[in-house]
């Protein structure tokens, strides 16, 4: 298994560890993590600080393992779907839990994975008849909005909490409206798979 594969498999299991860590209820097991109180309003929980650290260095790898597998001629078809796999397992599932615990809408989720099964049909239809289509622009910044949004959010949207802006959040809905535009322009670029013959 080559490096960009490893830090792929890095990255599956720190979005399981910040998973797991976030909805296991240790309240009902006898623990509890610290929680401080900033600018006196503020309520931070130290599992959600944790999460963060952890979330920022498997999006890291996100970046790091396609450049390295690009530029070193290390593409793998086990990479490519691990890759993918890594992505949803990390985003999706932190998106459920952080509109479970109320940091966001719960359409977001539902819209983020709802196009990703879209998108992910585009992709299986237009590669059965030989057809690639790269990551779009819009689907880049959608990812750099969504990454940087969700790890604001983890850390309490500070400092831009203390003046009153929700930058993280704001950023969330810009990386979902993002991801519907993406979804369309795979659409259109893969259209004429699905053409009756």
């Amino acid at each position: 298994m080559n490096l960009p594969n490893k830090l792929t498999i890095g990255r599956i299991i720190a979005a399981i560890l910040i998973i797991v860590m976030l909805l296991i209820p240790w309240y009902s097991l006898g623990l509890s993590f610290p929680t401080f109180t900033i600018a006196g309003k503020i309520v931070i929980d130290l599992k959600y600080i944790i999460a963060g650290i952890l979330f920022i260095l498997a999006a890291l790898t996100d970046f790091l393992d396609g450049y390295l597998a690009r530029s070193r001629n290390m593409v793998t078809d086990f990479g490519k779907v691990m890759d993918a796999i890594a992505d949803k397992v990390l985003v999706n599932g932190l998106l459920i839990i952080l509109a479970y615990d109320g940091f966001i809408s719960i359409a977001i989720p539902v819209i983020i994975i709802t196009r990703d099964i879209f998108v992910d049909s585009f992709k299986m239809a237009s590669g059965k008849k030989g057809k690639v289509i790269a990551a779009s622009f819009t689907g880049k910044a959608k990812t750099m909005c969504m990454m940087i949004g969700m790890a604001l959010t983890m850390f309490y949207n500070l400092p831009f909490e203390l003046i009153g802006i929700n930058i993280g959040y704001a950023l969330i809905i810009i990386a979902t409206i993002l991801s519907v535009i993406s979804a369309c322009e795979y659409y259109y670029h893969t259209k004429d798979t699905f053409k009756a013959k």
